[in-house]
């Protein structure tokens, strides 16, 4: 295993996670690895919307134990970063993965350092996917990226379990959402000429969805010629 980074959270935390995790009910999800489907039924578009200020953005549900969201990670990061366009990132998980749960805590804990701290969590859990195989190893991992970060863990990163709610509250987002599949991903937009939201099944496609997004949502202006001050 890469030696980057790699947790150490008490075995108490983790047998929480566990037994929290059996409350979940969470509609059967997948990782898409065929064809992706026509495009999901959307039962309610509350959430597709860009935070305040933004035309455009970038809405994902995934789970960070998925290995086509771990694919898919690089072009969104590399899309979002080259249009500067908010990514909002949701947790939405597979039940049969063991430790996407934990790995959503633990990321929601770095969140509170820093919401660029808990991006950059995600992004090396992507990034080092295949070697986290059990929980030890997502514990091994969680330790050496915080050590990376000069950050020390507490003996219990979540004693109120407010961020296991957190990760729970996203889930049921996702299922009011009508989410299915990991990962789900849509560009959506303020309005103007463009669409509200597009999801992107492909995500190779996802830098000219956002392209066209960001030309449909351009604010109007007077075509009309200043007058120039008579001297």
């Amino acid at each position: 295993m890469p030696s980057q980074f790699v947790a150490c959270f008490p075995t108490r935390l983790f047998s929480a996670l566990a037994c929290a995790a059996l409350l979940f009910s969470i509609p059967p999800a997948h990782a898409q690895f065929s064809a992706p489907p026509p495009g999901t039924q959307i039962k309610d578009a509350s959430a597709l919307h860009p935070p305040t200020g933004a035309r455009v953005a970038v809405v994902e549900f995934a789970d960070l134990e998925c290995p086509a969201c771990a694919a898919a990670n690089p072009l969104v990061k590399e899309a979002v970063a080259k249009y500067k366009i908010p990514w909002v990132r949701h947790d939405f998980l597979i039940p049969s993965h063991a430790w996407s749960l934990s790995a959503a805590v633990n990321a929601r804990w770095f969140d509170a350092k820093s919401p660029a701290l808990g991006n950059d969590f995600r992004d090396q859990i992507f990034a080092n996917q295949p070697y986290i195989y059990n929980l030890g190893m997502l514990r091994q991992f969680t330790q050496k990226f915080a050590q990376s970060h000069s950050i020390v863990l507490p003996p219990d990163i979540d004693p109120q379990s407010k961020l296991i709610a957190a990760v729970q509250s996203d889930n049921e987002l996702g299922k009011r959402t009508g989410i299915r599949v990991t990962p789900t991903l849509f560009v959506v937009t303020s309005g103007g000429k463009a669409a509200p939201y597009i999801q992107v099944t492909d995500p190779s496609q996802l830098d000219q969805v956002i392209l066209q997004a960001l030309a449909d949502t351009v604010p109007a202006h007077s075509s009309a010629p200043k007058k120039k001050s008579a001297k």
